[in-house]
């Protein structure tokens, strides 16, 4: 959670400091790429940066309001409208300023000035005599007019463009990000609650059964009783402690999964089978907390019937690095709980997926009279 609110800290910095960067950028620009010969012509930097002031409005009326009101407010349309219309009333007037500021100099605006009926074009037509070839009596050429610079309102237009692009595809980019990264924090959380889930998924009615199987022994065999006791202790602090811990020893995990088998083992006869099978050489490594306990609960579970002959048969081995979890019941088809039994594996699975992405392995397999499963976790 630490990196996650560091990364969000941090997508808050960046985005102002782009955008103080370009703006700085762009009224250094007449400092940078004035043609200064001796000093530099502050009333020409002056008139630049007027011109940007309209632009700057600009930018902060599509940042705070259309931004956050029109574009993601699910009504793009009349935010492209909006946008659309400023932009073209910000041009209108700067072209209409534009032409009084030429009238009241006695000029012409630059666009009469480059029209093809201004006899001072830049392309006038070719002279008769050229047109013959006699171009020994071809009077000199007249020097053409120099090119006059981007009209003020031209250059509004497109700087306003370029300008409302870039901050609203900054934007999106940034809101993509923050969502994705709320996205991370809400699957985060879902893990969390998927383990808060588990922890409180052995049930309470197992530890009321397990303590008066307890009390049961004291009498008959006082040693196994307080065996028992010391089995449901470690089962309790792992439930209350280690689960809390991101990873854990391979090997807590399995020291886990066999006191609750032993345990359970107290409640059944002879009739119910229970196996485990632990390789010696288990690597030293760690994974998540209780990511077996759904499949071994289920199977004493939906897999033990006080009627019929039953077994539980539970592996854990290390192949090409990778943990193999085994665990197969038999099937009793107990049809009032099955969907308990479906319930607690999607939410195994969910967790898994959460964790591993498509690195692991499960396979389910659900025959007339064994329930199995196979799972297979990197390390």
């Amino acid at each position: 959670m630490k990196n996650s609110l560091t990364h969000k800290n941090y997508l808050k910095l960046f985005e102002p400091l782009i955008i103080s960067f370009i703006w700085v950028l762009l009224f250094v620009a007449p400092l940078l790429l004035g043609q200064f010969e001796d000093e530099i012509n502050w009333n020409h930097v002056y008139r630049s940066w007027l011109n940007y002031l309209p632009i700057l409005l600009l930018f902060f009326l599509n940042r705070f309001i259309l931004l956050p009101k029109l574009f993601f407010g699910n009504r793009r349309l009349i935010y492209l409208i909006s946008v659309s219309s400023l932009i073209l009333l910000m041009t209108t007037l700067s072209y209409v300023n534009d032409i009084k500021k030429h009238s009241s100099m006695g000029q012409n605006p630059p666009e009469q000035r480059f029209s093809p009926d201004n006899p001072a074009r830049l392309n006038p037509p070719p002279h008769p005599l050229e047109r013959r070839g006699d171009f020994r009596n071809l009077p000199p050429k007249q020097e053409l007019p120099q090119p006059q610079p981007i009209p003020p309102y031209v250059n509004l237009l497109i700087l306003s463009v370029l300008v409302v692009s870039f901050d609203t595809g900054l934007r999106v980019s940034f809101r993509l990000a923050e969502t994705e990264q709320e996205k991370a924090k809400l699957e985060k959380e879902n893990v969390e609650s998927q383990l808060a889930f588990l922890r409180n998924q052995v049930s309470p009615h197992f530890f009321m059964n397990t303590l008066n199987n307890i009390h049961s022994l004291i009498d008959l065999n006082s040693e196994e009783a307080k065996e028992s006791i010391i089995r449901l202790s470690r089962l309790m602090r792992h439930l209350l402690y280690d689960s809390e811990i991101e990873n854990i020893p391979i090997t807590k995990e399995i020291e886990f999964v066999r006191n609750y088998v032993d345990l359970m083992k107290l409640r059944f006869s002879d009739k119910v089978e229970i196996e485990m099978d632990i390789l010696n050489s288990l690597p030293s490594k760690s994974i998540p907390p209780l990511l077996f306990t759904s499949f071994v609960e289920n199977a004493f579970k939906h897999g033990i019937s006080y009627k019929d002959t039953s077994f539980i048969n539970i592996t854990f081995s290390y192949l090409e690095e990778c943990l193999i979890f085994k665990i197969s019941n038999s099937n009793h088809h107990l049809k009032n709980e099955e969907v308990d039994s479906g319930i607690g594996i999607e939410n195994s699975r969910k967790r898994l997926d959460l964790i591993y992405g498509d690195k692991y392995s499960l396979i389910i397999e659900d025959k007339k009279n064994e329930f199995s499963v196979h799972l297979s976790i990197p390390v």
